[in-house]
């Protein structure tokens, strides 16, 4: 069985993978959205193909977090921390997730003119970001404030969400061809909002850990 310091060691490890996943993440969410914007097909492609570094440092947290159980026997507050990893883990692997649709709308659009300018969903690409790394952050310093401030700025991406299907729905008319660009636009908005309701969830973990008490940024 391992020693105490060794478990210690083993649970700044865990943090530390869980840190570099989702830097990852960021990283990808950035170029999929700098691929549509530029419409960088190369960008796009690289952007599903790292998707496997992700998936490689999920399959590792995974890992870590069952030895550390099966070896451990975690106390309480011990095994919050590897229940809260590893559930930030799969919210960071869903957001990859959703950055590699993005990518693929990339390369579904290579070469067609956009109908309309990108103008709110880097928007919300830009919001979206920030809340992931502040939820790391939050995670990282267990700070319980850092973290509830979140709900705010999921509140200004489901805003400007509403803007996009409005507009987008305006735009919609007889034309097939703009009509099946102005769906994939949707699409894209549909899945920065989502990444930022797993940034709220990050942010929940966090306030459970620090407080053990159960709140919904996201109601």
């Amino acid at each position: 069985m391992e020693t105490r310091s060794n478990y210690q060691h083993a649970l700044q490890e865990l943090e530390a993978l869980l840190t570099r996943m989702g830097a990852e993440v960021e990283e990808q969410i950035n170029e999929a959205v700098e691929s549509l914007s530029s419409g960088d097909e190369k960008r796009a492609r690289e952007t599903v193909a790292r998707d496997d570094r992700i998936d490689e440092l999920m399959t590792r947290i995974e890992e870590r977090c069952l030895r550390l159980i099966a070896l451990q026997q975690p106390m309480a507050r011990d095994l919050r921390i590897i229940g809260m990893a590893l559930k930030i883990a799969i919210d960071l692997e869903r957001i990859a997730d959703y950055a590699v649709d993005i990518a693929k709308v990339t390369t579904r659009l290579a070469g067609e003119t956009l109908v309309k300018p990108l103008v709110d969903i880097p928007r919300m690409a830009l919001v979206a970001k920030s809340m992931l790394k502040e939820s790391l952050a939050a995670f990282t310093s267990r700070d319980v404030n850092r973290a509830a401030a979140l709900a705010e700025r999921d509140d200004e991406v489901d805003r400007l969400y509403g803007d996009v299907l409005q507009e987008i729905t305006g735009l919609m008319g007889t034309s097939a061809a703009a009509n099946r660009q102005l769906i994939h636009l949707m699409l894209v908005a549909n899945s920065l909002e989502r990444v930022a309701d797993h940034t709220t969830n990050i942010g929940e973990g966090v306030i459970y850990l620090v407080t053990g008490v159960r709140k919904d940024l996201n109601p």
